[in-house]
């Protein structure tokens, strides 16, 4: 019900549109009623033409917003009458041209509900989608070490659209459909209220079925969408994999793979399909029966008319309308089965939306300016669930001067460089930046003074502009430029296409390793950061390629305080400091010349690459 209730709350905040929407509705099913009742008072004439003037005498308006139907009724009756004993052609084109304009007026409102309903329902999905995606970029990035990016899309894309038929399908359950009901039941027990009693005895049966078949469709539903998440994460590996896939025969095996995901989504969805249309055949034999039952209890009330006062034209009248009142009862039941599903993902989706974020900021966090004194790491511990990761970390990067983190794979380094702007938080000890915590710092300002250059350049599909200015829209093509030639760029940008202007591809694919990466330096030098981190910049890079990305490393680090991780150790022979780890714990730390001295952990690591001064 909760879910049902966050429907509700999408759906009402565009209260304009959705009290457009049941207007138009509730028009839609007074006017279809109205085009059906209008042929009873003309059978009537027809069926009874001797006895046709003495039924009514002209009504009179007593007044009041009710009395007035009652009386527009039974003044088209006397109408209809003593216009067909006087004129009956000229009744029955009368009753034809209102008839006429009775459908015209029902499909009219159908339609404007349907165009009032479209803006709705993709508001709707573009709020919900604006959220999942908002609430994914906030997200730290443990969420994605433990969960797939391939569920996230689902859920942004299927289970979104289950939340927009459910929009159309609530109001249609409370707005739409217990109005149809309320008035065609209205109308048959004016006519016959035995008859409508009678028929109504049997209406609970369809009601039961209804309850039975949504409940397990929604169970369904709920594992579909799961396997929905399963079955994109495995494309979005296969397709993001594709090179490696290639390279080494596998797409058999990553095909197979695929297609048992597949076949596992294809039959929960049949499944899900088979349950919610047997609602439809079910209801429909039902109501067959229930039809057939009224016809039979009707026909004997009808044939003794003398005693009952239920005449065979009205008998063929409430048949009309009873058969209309079938079509809400059946949409009642596809509302359900909509409702149903849709509160399965609805559920998935606030799984996203109430997700920590772990990362938050002090009601009134401190504003930052560069770097003036220095970053101190305290005393910091850090574990990934029960893992310890960190022990104990301890060191200082003085304003303007660099510090190397090297060491085994798995011995904490890029943890360490992830603490500094907060992508986690340490469990113990302190990060300070100038003497503040980051954790009471504005989370805006920390991350605007840090410029990060990681092993795998992240881009993005736009122009090369675009990526070298992202998060600083308002940058001028000469400050573009001039970044760019700093970072040993400008050379190989201009020779595109459309220089500046040439779209890269998704990740950047259209360019080479050492031309990604010098974009990505580009952009780190056009922020100006005070502070700035490299996890292993150069690592896959060719020796040349290296060359031109180490110049621009060196160019981007002058006067900055750097924190930088390596695996190439010629490349960090000039730091400041280097701090060498193990198992998430500081083991020898100097510089490059008293490491080697030392004749430690990281003589050997220089040893292995063939640095031996």
């Amino acid at each position: 019900m909760k879910d049902i209730i966050e429907i509700y709350r999408h759906t009402f905040k565009y209260r304009s549109l959705a009290l457009l929407v049941i207007l138009s509705n509730i028009l839609y099913v007074v006017f279809n009623l109205i085009s059906l009742a209008l042929f009873v008072p003309f059978l009537q004439v027809i069926f009874n033409e001797e006895q046709a003037i003495e039924v009514f005498s002209e009504p009179i308006y007593s007044g009041g917003f009710l009395d007035f139907f009652k009386y527009a009724g039974e003044y088209y009756q006397y109408f209809m009458q003593t216009s067909s004993q006087s004129d009956p052609k000229g009744a029955l084109f009368f009753v034809c041209v209102t008839v006429a304009i009775s459908f015209f007026l029902k499909n009219f409102s159908r339609y404007l509900a349907i165009w009032f309903q479209s803006q709705l329902r993709m508001a709707v999905v573009r709020d919900v989608r604006d959220q999942l995606f908002e609430k994914a970029l906030k997200l730290p990035l443990s969420h994605y070490t433990d969960e797939n990016r391939g569920d996230l899309m689902a859920r942004m894309q299927n289970d979104v659209l289950e939340i927009e038929n459910a929009v159309i399908s609530m109001l249609e359950l409370f707005f739409r459909e217990p109005i149809a009901i309320t008035i065609t039941l209205s109308l048959l027990f004016y006519w016959s209220a035995e008859l409508t009693l009678f028929a109504l005895l049997l209406l609970p049966i369809t009601a039961l079925i209804i309850a039975v078949i949504g409940k397990s469709l929604k169970r369904t539903a709920r594992q579909e969408k799961s396997q929905m998440g399963v079955l994109f994460s495995a494309m979005d590996e296969g397709l993001g994999g594709i090179r490696i896939i290639k390279a080494f025969n596998a797409i058999p095996q990553v095909l197979q793979s695929f297609q048992k995901e597949n076949l596992k989504h294809q039959k929960l969805v049949t499944k899900a399909f088979r349950k919610r249309d047997l609602s439809s055949p079910l209801n429909e034999i039902i109501g067959s029966l229930v039809m057939i039952s009224i016809v039979w209890y009707g026909g004997l009330l009808a044939l003794d008319s003398e005693n009952t006062g239920f005449s065979g034209e009205t008998f063929i009248g409430f048949i009309i309308v009873f058969s209309q009142l079938m079509r809400p009862i059946s949409s009642v039941s596809q509302c359900i089965s909509n409702l149903n599903k849709a509160s399965a993902s609805q559920e998935r989706i606030n799984a996203i939306l109430s997700a920590d974020e772990k990362i938050y900021e002090t009601d009134q966090p401190i504003a930052l300016k560069e770097v003036q004194t220095s970053i101190e790491y305290k005393n910091v511990y850090f574990k990934y669930k029960d893992e310890d990761v960190l022990k104990d970390i301890s060191f200082s990067i003085p304003q303007g001067k660099t510090v190397a983190l090297v060491g085994e794979s798995g011995s904490g380094k890029s943890t360490i460089a992830d603490l500094l702007p907060r992508f986690y938080d340490v469990q113990r000890g302190q990060i300070l930046f100038d003497g503040v915590d980051v954790k009471n710092a504005s989370l805006f300002d920390l991350r605007h003074h840090i410029g990060i250059v990681s092993q795998e350049s992240i881009l993005f599909n736009a122009t090369v502009r675009e990526n070298i200015a992202f998060g600083m829209p308002n940058a001028s093509i000469e400050e573009i430029t001039k970044a760019a030639k700093i970072a040993n760029a400008h050379d190989f940008i201009s020779a595109l296409e459309k220089n500046y202007d040439t779209t890269i591809g998704e990740r950047g694919n259209k360019l080479s390793g050492g031309q990604k990466q010098r974009l990505s330096i580009a952009r780190a030098i056009l922020k100006n950061p005070s502070v700035l981190i490299l996890d292993e910049a150069t690592s896959a890079l060719d020796t040349e390629s290296e060359k031109l990305v180490q110049e621009a490393l060196e160019n981007l680090m002058k006067n900055r305080t750097s924190l930088v991780i390596a695996h190439r150790l010629s490349t960090i022979k000039r730091a400041d400091e280097i701090i060498v780890l193990s198992k998430g714990q500081i083991k020898e730390r100097g510089t490059h010349d008293e490491l080697m001295s030392a004749g430690g952990i990281y003589y050997k690591l220089s040893s292995l690459q063939g640095i031996n001064d």
